[in-house]
């Protein structure tokens, strides 16, 4: 079995020396061929140099790509495309990988039991998380793209998060690659490029693996440890779910293309912010809140798009929607 890591990255060279160097300490059987194909999305600090020199100090370890097309899923898709492995295991630019991680990671796919897997990402904190952060509900760290389903391996129920993936690469050949009108680009926060690929092969009946030994550790940046950017994350989460999804056909009513129980739950959730006395519980519904007018805003900007007349828009969703923009 060859395995290619995929390291997708824009302007991000002084962590990517960071995560580069951690991969390179990666601890695998010598029989294993791999390599580290490190995939530059356009960028314009030192990305390029940073990635030569690995190169020159590893010979045929490190290669580089320019993807000069804006977006994540871009940017991952050329590496598929480039790959010349068996298995492509993912991993983002900034954080640091255990030693046994990519080993660990996709030991389970050798054979074509499992379509792929997914491993734990732990936050690595640089300071005390602030009160406010909902740290015990099962998505209060999404934000700060922490993954953790417990120290218990097995059947994954659950998309894993981008930042810590693999997949046999036929997988990709069989099913196409990741949504192209989903995931980050630039300062976007559009996402759900990684989860909607996993929801697709879990909705054909493909097996993913949860592999709690293939650790990686994601720093916590300061600035995402403030309230402005949570709800930021969970307004463009709200935006991506229908993006993924399209706009819910199943309501009787429409205001402007928008389903009238988005507006129901939208004032529901607000009273709710507003009675509650316990200010963490005031702000966790605050998020509720954000995310739902994520949903409504989505709602009608593709609504807008589709002329916004009901019959028209009706027509519109048999036709198009959901987008699926693979390559």
């Amino acid at each position: 079995m060859s395995i290619t890591v995929i390291v997708c990255t824009y302007n991000r060279c002084t962590t990517l020396a960071h995560a580069l160097n951690s991969v390179a300490a990666s601890a695998l059987p010598t029989r294993l061929e791999w390599e580290v194909l490190v995939v530059d999305n356009n960028s314009t600090d030192q990305t390029r140099e940073v990635v030569k020199d690995f190169c020159r100090r590893f010979p045929g370890r490190f290669r580089y790509l320019l993807e000069s097309r804006q977006g994540v899923s871009y940017a991952r898709n050329a590496g598929i495309r480039e790959s010349r492995s068996d298995v492509l295991a993912f991993v983002d630019d900034d954080v640091t990988v255990d030693p046994e991680w990519l080993g660990n990671l996709t030991a389970a796919l050798h054979n074509g039991e499992w379509a792929g897997a997914g491993g734990r990402i732990l936050p690595q904190w640089t300071c005390s998380p602030p009160s406010w952060i909902p740290v015990k509900e099962r998505h209060g760290l999404a934000p700060l793209a922490a993954f953790d389903l417990g120290a218990q391996a097995g059947p994954l129920n659950e998309p894993p998060f981008g930042a810590n993936m693999a997949f046999r690469k036929e997988i990709f050949e069989k099913y196409g690659g990741f949504r192209t009108d989903l995931g980050r680009c630039a300062d976007s926060m559009i996402s759900n490029e990684d989860t909607e690929f996993g929801r697709r092969l879990l909705g054909a009946g493909e097996q993913l693996r949860y592999e709690p030994s293939a650790v990686i550790y994601h720093p916590v940046q300061r600035e995402r440890l403030k309230r402005d950017y949570f709800l930021k994350f969970w307004f463009n989460k709200g935006r991506s779910d229908i993006l993924e999804f399209g706009i819910p056909d199943d309501a009787r009513w429409y205001v402007a293309g928008v389903p009238a129980y988005l507006f129901r739950r939208f004032a529901r959730w607000t009273a709710q912010g507003i009675l509650n006395l316990k200010p963490s519980n005031r702000f966790n519904t605050k998020l509720s809140v954000w995310i739902i007018a994520g949903q409504i805003y989505e709602c009608y900007r593709m609504s807008r798009d589709a002329n916004g007349k009901r019959g028209a828009f009706i027509e519109y969703r048999r036709q198009a929607l959901p987008r699926k923009n693979y390559e």
